[in-house]
């Protein structure tokens, strides 16, 4: 099988399970696919844009750099989904169309940065971990912290603030983290109604995400097969 039939084969299997995911809980709107291409090519990106994908994420700036220089004359959102670090903020905020994992104020100042230098504001989601109560909280603000993050790529001049981006904690069932979710949305909304993106869901759970009302989900092994080892 060449590899752009197996790309086919695994996003037409995605498609699949978010469709009936959404009818499962009575859904009739439509839920976004980001595909992860993290340590894959640029010549996968290419053929995922010609099989319809449009929306692709990535975990670390500098490969997410180099692809996004390589795939510049693809029509194509880049989401930037790792951990940011400060001092990269900036750079990130000058290639990617979305990032969703702003999770301390101190991100805050260098996307605004490097978003000034854009045509158009930059979209930003606000990380929240769900580990929890009384875990160390990995990548992710805490909820009780969410609002004032939130309010704080708000009132940025090039930022533009979309929703909410997270990941179930291992060894816990996704739907009750989806669900602690679906609550600290349901606070977003109340002070930023256009705030409606919810980025939750991978390969393994994204049925769970979508009943807790995930717009859009992140999939990566399911769609591009295992990640090739890291040299």
């Amino acid at each position: 099988m060449s590899r752009r039939a197996e790309l086919a084969a695994g996003l037409a299997s995605v498609r699949e399970r978010i469709d009936a995911a959404r009818a499962s809980a009575g859904r009739d709107d439509e839920v976004g696919l980001v595909v992860v291409t993290k340590f894959f090519p640029a010549s996968d990106v290419r053929l995922l844009a010609d099989l319809g994908v449009r929306e692709v994420g990535e975990n670390r700036h500098q490969e997410a750099e180099a692809k996004a220089a390589e795939c510049a004359d693809l029509d194509l959102v880049w989401h930037y989904i790792g951990a940011l670090q400060s001092n990269k903020a900036a750079a990130v905020a000058r290639y990617a169309g979305v990032v969703e994992s702003l999770d301390r104020p101190k991100l805050v100042r260098g996307l605004d940065r490097g978003a000034a230098e854009r045509a158009s504001p930059l979209d930003v989601l606000v990380q929240v971990s769900l580990d929890p109560p009384g875990a160390e909280h990995r990548a992710g603000a805490a909820p009780d912290d969410v609002p004032a993050l939130a309010q704080a790529v708000a009132d940025s001049e090039h930022l533009r603030l979309r929703g909410l981006m997270a990941v179930a904690p291992l060894g816990e069932d996704p739907r009750a983290a989806f669900d602690r979710l679906a609550r600290v949305r349901e606070h977003l909304l109340a002070d930023h109604p256009q705030a409606d993106r919810l980025s939750a869901g991978m390969s393994g759970d994204l049925e769970q995400a979508v009943a807790a009302g995930a717009t859009h989900v992140r999939v990566g092994s399911a769609i591009l097969g295992s990640r090739p080892a890291v040299r």
